[in-house]
């Protein structure tokens, strides 16, 4: 990684970095401070901070152009707390929190996952683990269910007159139906995690696996995390039940349903985000592309014989 001392900013996103570092008490004013990008993430500004010195190293999120609209930075510093607290996460700091920043302390005896890494059982059962943990953490103070954030992207799409699919009608009356047959069933809201790119699960040497990057936790549906999971890492769906069996103990028909629609919505949440993410992001990335594959992974789960099955058995 090619790291640029403070005065050397050639764009303006450097130029925003450089003023968080000079800003942030625990960067003592910039002296001896160095910065480089940190890739992978499609919602914010990531950077990595060094004092030459040695005395630190973090990790620190800007807030992306737009991500007001859908990131409760509040929350966000509230999970990423409560992960510390529990081992989950890493040491996370207040400052500019009032601004959105985020400050933790950079892993470097870990590694960002990829989807590789959970071909194998060993890593799926850590990340279980990391689930069991986050969803055992204190009730946060925001409730975000996956239809509550379709929603607040449907009014923002409308807002900005952003792209729509042709077929987005279609889609939203199947949420709909979801919605009805969610309701009739009942919430099992927890803590939960809500973004589970691999780039999130930090593996040690030892096999072990830390989240980073609470920005979308909210109280929600324990079913959605896992279904977002499943959904992110392809897996098939002997692997989803084995997965299923690790987390309850037990492998239900109901169960089974219930992650299975979640799948299918959090993808309708993505490409509704992507379409928002078209609009204001300055971040160099396809949303238009991501968008549309998250739309039509949610139409094949819907169009599937099986799809009024699950519903039914929520």
């Amino acid at each position: 990684m090619m790291m640029k001392p403070l005065g050397s900013a050639a764009h303006p996103m450097e130029d925003t970095i450089e003023s968080v570092i000079r800003d942030a008490p625990l960067f003592r004013g910039g002296a001896g401070m160095v910065y480089g990008p940190v890739s992978g993430g499609i919602s914010n500004e990531n950077w990595r901070v060094q004092a030459r010195d040695g005395s630190g190293d973090w990790f620190v999120k800007v807030p992306g152009n737009g991500t007001e609209m859908f990131i409760d930075r509040a929350t966000a510093l509230e999970a990423s707390q409560r992960a510390a607290a529990a081992g989950l996460g890493p040491r996370v700091y207040d400052d500019l929190a009032d601004r959105g920043v985020e400050i933790n302390d950079f892993l470097p005896d870990r590694r960002p996952s990829t989807h590789s890494d959970f071909a194998g059982l060993d890593n799926c059962r850590a990340a279980i683990a990391a689930y069991r943990t986050m969803h055992g953490l204190p009730a946060l103070g925001l409730t975000k269910t996956v239809f509550d954030m379709i929603d607040e992207h449907l009014r923002q799409v409308r807002e900005l007159g952003a792209p729509m699919y042709r077929d987005g009608a279609w889609l939203l009356t199947n949420t709909a139906l979801a919605k009805e047959a969610m309701e009739a069933s009942g919430y099992d809201l927890v803590t939960s995690f809500n973004d589970p790119m691999p780039g999130n699960f930090m593996i040690g040497e030892d096999g072990t696996i830390m989240l980073i990057d609470y920005e979308y936790a909210s109280m929600n549906d324990r079913c959605y995390d896992l279904g977002i999971w499943f959904g992110e890492m392809f897996f098939t769906p002997g692997r989803e039940r084995e997965l299923i069996e690790a987390y309850f103990g037990e492998v239900r028909d109901d169960i089974v349903s219930r992650v299975t629609v979640h799948k299918a919505l959090a993808d309708v949440k993505w490409c509704l985000w992507s379409m928002v993410q078209l609009s204001v992001s300055r971040l160099d990335f396809d949303f238009h592309k991501y968008g549309m594959w998250k739309k039509m992974r949610a139409r094949s789960i819907m169009e599937h014989p099986d799809w009024a099955m699950h519903l039914r058995r929520l």
